[in-house]
């Protein structure tokens, strides 16, 4: 996540959201200051692993379409998925190409930290579908 999350509200939801994904997988939340080359290098991928950009033109998805997506990256061996949610300017260019995946939450614009609570909801709400816990119903 590019910048910091500062109202405590987010923080606190976030917080409970990355909780609930652990059951399922291994979570690692990396929050850097800004944009910038130098910040940019502490974010280290590994080869393997599926980039997915947070973008406002990427392909969007119905919950249960988001939990088949992620089940299919699963079951095709993918070990790590790594979500790019950026700040209020978005990503650099660059970064923003080497992404091969690009997501969209909605068609509507909401505040960065909002979009992080999304996401983190989201991904424990696909983990659920696909384990069939009642939480999505």
């Amino acid at each position: 996540m590019l910048g910091k999350t500062r109202q405590t509200v987010s923080e606190t939801l976030l917080d409970d959201y990355i909780r609930r994904i652990k059951h399922y997988a291994e979570i690692e939340v990396i929050t850097l200051r800004d944009a910038s080359s130098s910040a940019l290098r502490k974010l280290k991928m590994n080869p393997g692993a599926a980039a997915v950009l947070l973008d406002a033109a990427g392909k969007q998805f119905t919950s249960q379409q988001f939990a088949r997506w992620l089940g299919d990256l699963r079951d095709r061996g993918t070990r790590e998925i790594v979500f790019l949610c950026g700040d209020a300017e978005g990503f650099p260019d660059h970064l923003r190409a080497e992404a091969k995946q690009k997501i969209s939450l909605s068609t509507l614009t909401m505040p960065h930290e909002f979009a992080r609570v999304v996401l983190a909801e989201q991904i424990y709400r696909a983990f659920a579908i696909l384990s069939g816990h009642p939480y999505p119903k």
